[in-house]
């Protein structure tokens, strides 16, 4: 497109207001966002952010922006609903000392130890994983490969009991879908039944783990010892775990095998030289940022890319334009495997910067090496679909065949 439509496009855009184009490629409207509206005053009143330096200024900024959402969220959900209760309790949406209190023990939980005794069994699962889509041929790279990994590594972590695995996904689906800029009454429904009976559940998992706690190596467990929540805050950081550590790191896994399944040469690239594996990961983070979008809250009148906010303006922060930013990412929209430096925003930065990117990082690491060096001849089909979400980038389906 030329300069005059790219800033119209800029200058009209509307983040609750999308179309179906958007969702299959909204990198063009982003670019046109960075080069003429860099700070965009939406409709509604708050700010679309899309350059990286404003990005990660704000991300790295604990004085003039918050992550508390109950004032945006109030309205959204109503201060009553299931939804309020667990998004302004959980762990992402909070400030210190709250958030610092809680994180310090997720993290604790997720050492560098930790992560290695997670290793075996996450090679393990890729493995069965990978021999089952060689027996079935043609195969859902998400429903049968992507989806299964984090909900198995995530479940293990908080010592969910494999016959209560099933209705993880589900329910994870609906409460992040509940994030939307654009929610529908079904999707609210949806979720306000998933934040029910999931706590529901998590009750009684709990009550057995008071009674019965398995040691450091359990994160709720741990929590329960050290963290000093009140019940329900325990309840919505379990809820918080699952959907965190399941729907981000699908995307991740799913993008990436898309990713590279269409540049063979990298894949190639990749098998020859199994080093790359985490330089690769890091691209697939900043190319297809499995989250596209973060918020934050102006508490005290600040400057951002030349424009001054005040207090109580609602960002939005578009980590998918960022990290494709030319000011940053040199040919930003190049698949580079080996990209270096490559200081993407894919895991936010600064206080809030993801606590389970250990975890999913490893987990991609293992399943997207694995699956290049032990299906060489995996290959796409056709009729991806991709979900409608802007905050949340992955697909529902990716088809495909094992020759």
């Amino acid at each position: 497109m030329d300069n005059e439509e790219a800033r119209a496009i800029a200058r009209a855009f509307d983040p609750n207001r999308l179309n179906a184009g958007f969702y299959e490629n909204p990198y063009e409207i982003y670019a046109a966002l960075r080069d003429f509206e860099p700070v965009h005053r939406c409709p509604d009143g708050s700010y679309f952010l899309s350059r990286f330096a404003d990005l990660d200024e704000v991300y790295r900024d604990r004085t003039h922006f918050s992550s508390d959402k109950k004032v945006v969220f109030g309205p959204k959900f109503g201060p009553d609903s299931p939804l309020y209760e667990h998004h302004t309790r959980s762990l992402v949406f909070n400030d210190p000392p709250y958030h610092t209190r809680v994180r310090r023990q997720i993290v604790g939980g997720l050492s560098p130890n930790a992560l290695r005794a997670l290793e075996p069994g996450v090679t393990a699962l890729v493995d069965q994983l990978l021999a089952q889509l060689q027996e079935r041929q043609q195969v859902d790279l998400i429903e049968h490969f992507a989806a299964a990994i984090p909900v198995e590594v995530i479940g293990n972590l908080l010592r969910v009991p494999r016959e209560d695995r099933g209705p993880l996904r589900g329910w994870s689906l609906a409460i992040l879908g509940a994030l939307e800029t654009e929610l529908t009454a079904e999707q609210r429904s949806r979720g306000e039944n998933a934040v029910v009976e999931f706590t529901a559940y998590l009750r009684g998992l709990i009550a057995d783990r008071r009674r019965r706690p398995l040691g450091e190596t359990d994160l709720l467990s741990r929590l329960l010892q050290e963290a000093e929540l009140t019940e329900s805050e325990l309840l919505q950081n379990c809820v918080f775990l699952l959907n965190a550590g399941h729907e981000t790191t699908t995307n991740l896994i799913g993008n990436g095998l898309y990713l590279l399944l269409n540049h063979p040469e990298s894949a190639a690239r990749l098998r020859s030289d199994p080093q790359l594996i985490g330089t690769a990961i890091e691209e697939c983070l900043r190319l297809e940022s499995p989250n596209q979008l973060g918020n934050r809250l102006v508490i005290q009148q600040v400057t951002i890319g030349g424009v001054m906010l005040e207090p109580n303006t609602y960002l939005t922060l578009c980590i998918g334009a960022a990290n494709r930013d030319p000011q940053e990412f040199p040919d930003p929209g190049r698949f580079d495997i080996a990209r270096r430096p490559n200081r993407h925003l894919a895991f936010a930065a600064g206080a809030h910067a993801c606590a389970g990117m250990g975890v999913a990082r490893l987990e991609a690491q293992i399943a997207l090496l694995r699956a290049v060096q032990r299906l060489p001849r995996l290959r796409l089909t056709g009729g991806a679909t991709r979900a409608r979400r802007a905050r949340f980038r992955g697909f529902l389906s990716l088809p495909a065949e094992v020759t």
